[in-house]
């Protein structure tokens, strides 16, 4: 199953590719961590298949204030292995002469004309992130989003699970020429990384693999602790993933009600890792987020 996921999603963008012309470049943005790593594995595959060289893809890091060297690490790594083209652009500096146009203190820190990113970086690493800081969080993603389309052609990388949530930031990573994950809940993206690592690549590019799916789900726009570890946790915000693909399902695809849905929550396996205090409080956060980010 998860080879002809693979086969679909490669073929979907084969099709959407075709009618670009020859030589009009993939552009997409590798941060490190799963979604990224299966869209980029997903253009890969569709360049291999119809005989396009893998360098027409063009992978962008844009480190950030929350960038961590293990997902800085993983993104190069990964693209050196699959033998795209690569280019890293440093969005700390644009982020800042942003903040400055609009006057904006980045989690309460006051910016002047001697502020440098390196000091506002030290600043922030000591700043607790309370309730976050929306505008530093979406300059970043959306100065990446005008980067990665002043490149070329965008794959998306956001999944299914995200948009459900709305778990994007508009106008940012919430767009793309055309997203290849679209249709994959973000469980699912774990298990096609894992089964690509395990049929498709070796050994060196199969341990890179799992250690990406390894890694704790974060959008890492909020700096990380004093060690460089990645401190913003996706699951701690919006809740288990699994819970969530669990809810999406039986609320799309079966037309289930609450009360049935938490019902079958309650007496699946989710009852042995979440307890029903967990399951009621994802449910309902669910819901909540879901019609409210209809918008988007």
């Amino acid at each position: 199953r998860c080879a002809e996921i693979l086969s679909i999603q490669a073929a979907g963008l084969a099709k959407r590719v075709s009618r670009l012309g020859k030589t009009s470049p993939l552009v997409i943005g590798v941060s490190g961590g799963l979604d990224s790593t299966l869209a980029l594995l997903v253009a890969v595959e569709a360049c291999d298949v119809h005989g396009w060289s893998r360098k027409r893809i063009h992978g962008m890091t844009m480190p950030g204030f929350g960038t961590t060297s293990l997902t800085q690490n993983n993104a190069n790594e990964l693209m050196r292995i699959l033998g795209i083209t690569h280019e890293t652009i440093d969005i700390r500096q644009l982020a800042l002469d942003t903040f400055r146009a609009l006057g904006h203190r980045p989690l309460g820190v006051a910016i002047d004309d001697k502020t440098t990113v390196q000091s506002l970086q030290d600043d922030l690493v000591t700043r607790p992130h309370g309730d976050g800081d929306l505008v530093f969080e979406n300059v970043q993603a959306r100065l990446r989003t005008y980067l990665l389309m002043s490149r070329g052609f965008v794959l998306g990388t956001g999944d299914m699970s995200e948009q459900a949530l709305g778990w994007c930031t508009y106008n940012a990573d919430h767009m793309s020429m055309y997203n290849v994950n679209t249709s994959i809940p973000k469980t699912l993206v774990r298990f096609l990384v894992r089964h690509a690592a395990s049929t498709h690549f070796d050994a060196e590019c199969r341990d890179l693999l799992l250690r990406i799916a390894d890694t704790p789900i974060s959008p890492e726009l909020l700096p990380p602790d004093a060690e460089g570890n990645i401190r913003q946790n996706t699951e701690e915000a919006v809740g288990p993933y699994e819970l969530h693909d669990f809810f999406l399902f039986h609320f799309i695809r079966n037309g289930f009600t609450r009360e049935k849905i938490l019902h079958l929550a309650e007496h699946a396996t989710f009852s042995t890792t979440h307890d029903p205090s967990t399951i009621r409080q994802s449910l309902e956060q669910f819901i909540d987020r879901f019609f409210k980010n209809q918008f988007k």
